[in-house]
């Protein structure tokens, strides 16, 4: 279990986000909506060790994080698939994917590495192409491979809609939860596009200007016209 407790987080004088509370359970997708500029980037660059809280818990498993290295979060088991794909266009799909579990033994490697060919046929079919040679929704799929190669109990997706086409992005995320389910991965999803999200998600968080204003199951806020109109934007 991730359980954010009362984190706040500022850019100066900017308060980025304003004692956010919520908790992301193992085995199902939880989904954080909201605007640009609600802060939704800014929690999961927290939580992957990439930003600092002026106050506030990350506890993972029993364990507080708050404040961690990237590096030692990463191999507590939470992995981040930070927004724009940030793969590596001059090394080969199957290069990107072994940088992400190059911390780990050959066998967990190979274990990793075999999963997500399972999860993802077409990187499998393209293993020595180059990354630049993938589509968009392919690398989005190489980009989220490769977190899973580090092992993660907690995967952390930071806007995967950006750029591409509404029925690719149906087709991953709807992946992620089913892989949520089978593994018991706990998926806690950042994205603008919020029909989309709530769709797949089991629980959702609308965030306006770095504060909670509803959370609830996703199927209800789904259906709040009101609350679509005033934050959602659909």
């Amino acid at each position: 279990m991730l359980c954010i407790e009362g984190l706040s987080v500022s850019y100066g004088a900017v308060e980025a986000l304003k004692d956010v509370s919520l908790e992301v359970p193992p085995g199902r997708v939880t989904a954080v909506i909201g605007a640009n500029g609600a802060g939704k980037s800014t929690l999961m660059r927290t939580l992957a060790g990439l930003e600092k809280p002026k106050s506030g818990r990350v506890v993972f498993n029993d364990e507080d994080i708050t404040g961690g290295k990237p590096e030692d979060i990463v191999r507590r088991g939470i992995a981040l698939v930070p927004e724009g794909r940030s793969t590596i266009p001059d090394l080969s799909v199957e290069e990107n994917l072994k940088l992400g579990g190059m911390w780990r033994t050959h066998a967990q490697r190979g274990t990793s590495l075999t999963r997500v060919y399972s999860l993802f046929p077409v990187l499998g079919e393209r293993r020595h192409l180059g990354a630049d040679t993938l589509s968009g929704g392919e690398r989005q799929q190489l980009a989220i491979g490769r977190a899973l190669m580090t092992g993660p109990q907690a995967l952390l997706l930071d806007e995967p809609s950006l750029g591409l086409a509404p029925l690719i992005v149906t087709q991953i995320l709807e992946l992620v939860s089913q892989m949520a389910k089978d593994s018991g991965l706990a998926v806690l999803l950042v994205e603008q596009n919020a029909a989309t999200a709530l769709r797949v998600a089991k629980t959702g968080i609308v965030l306006n200007l770095g504060q909670i204003v509803k959370s609830g199951p996703a199927h209800d806020i789904a259906q709040d016209e009101e609350l679509r109109h005033a934050y959602l934007g659909y």
